[in-house]
């Protein structure tokens, strides 16, 4: 019950700072939208490429397919799902073209990830250390550090590419492997973005990797305890919303009246969306919170000293 208590408390504390610093929730918003609108220059000229037909036309988009798949067919012994009905089955490799755009794509999606997350985590630590935040500053600083956000996300890619690939070539036993090489990758790099922030000289990408790991072997993941903490928190709210909207129901099934449950479900819903939405923000503001409580030993308000150890214990020696 006492580890319920403070799983709670960690997560009031975490949103709490969410509620004092509202703009922090528009940085998730404004990195989809402004992804979204870099990755469509992408997309619309192979989109509205001419091809001798109307963009209502089905050959049209036919002929945008072709432009970056190249289709092969192959018979095979038994016919599968997706085989038809002659004993061929169709396979779609990228073109050239097709393999520059996804490239493109790819890491400019990464970049774009990682610039708006540098700008939301240095005004995340501006907040837990008493100031306003304020996007405006936070993109300022973000595009102050965009040589060693290029030279982390070309690290990035490259790593996630070969994993990607090497996933697609090994059996079960070899990809169920490589998912653990990937998650372990994945958890070397939780503190990426908040080295890339707090460090004042710039570092190249094996330092900040470096940098990452050591923070994280210090403590031997008992972060993740934290983690689990939050989503705790918001399975609490959840499940009791989840009351309420059944209580709803059976008022609604005893009345033989349902109006009711039509407007209270879309708010439910909207209600799901906002918790989940907000406990994603607050999970980065914790995240912050035990970076500047490893590597300077402040506790930002409203935490305390239990809270943080609860799920941050330094190694003895």
């Amino acid at each position: 019950m006492s580890k319920f208590q403070r799983s709670w408390l960690l997560f009031k504390a975490s949103v709490s700072i969410v509620a004092r610093h509202r703009k922090l929730l528009v940085f998730p918003v404004v990195t989809l939208l402004l992804t979204a609108v870099v990755l469509g220059f992408f997309l619309v000229p192979i989109a509205l490429q001419r091809t001798g037909y109307g963009f209502g036309q089905p050959e049209h988009w036919t002929a945008v397919g072709r432009s970056v798949f190249s289709g092969t067919s192959g018979s095979i012994d038994a016919t599968p799902g997706g085989a038809d009905a002659n004993g061929y089955q169709a396979s779609f490799q990228l073109k050239p073209l097709g393999v520059l755009y996804c490239a493109a794509a790819y890491f400019l999606s990464m970049f774009l990830a990682t610039f708006f997350n540098v700008a939301f985590y240095h005004e995340i630590l501006a907040a837990l250390k008493g100031d306003a935040v304020s996007v405006g500053r936070g993109l300022s600083f973000a595009a102050s550090r965009w040589k060693p956000i290029l030279a982390w996300t070309l690290l990035a890619g490259i790593v996630g590419m070969i994993i990607q690939r090497l996933e697609e070539k090994f059996g079960i036993f070899g990809r169920w492997i490589l998912g653990y090489l990937g998650m372990a990758w994945s958890v070397a790099c939780i503190f990426v973005v908040p080295v890339l922030v707090m460090e004042e000289r710039p570092m190249n990408p094996f330092e900040l990797l470096k940098k990452s790991a050591s923070t994280l072997r210090q403590t031997w993941g008992e972060s993740l305890v934290g983690y689990l903490g939050l989503r705790f928190g918001g399975l609490l709210v959840v499940m009791g919303s989840v009351v309420l909207l059944g209580a709803t129901g059976a008022v609604c099934a005893a009345s033989g009246n349902w109006w009711p449950m039509g407007v209270v479900a879309p708010l439910w819903l909207a209600g799901l969306f906002l918790v989940a939405y907000v406990t994603s923000v607050a999970s980065h503001v914790y995240r912050c919170a035990l970076y500047l409580y490893s590597t300077e030993g402040t506790i930002p308000a409203p935490y305390d000293m239990e809270m943080l150890q609860m799920a941050w214990k330094t190694k003895k020696g």
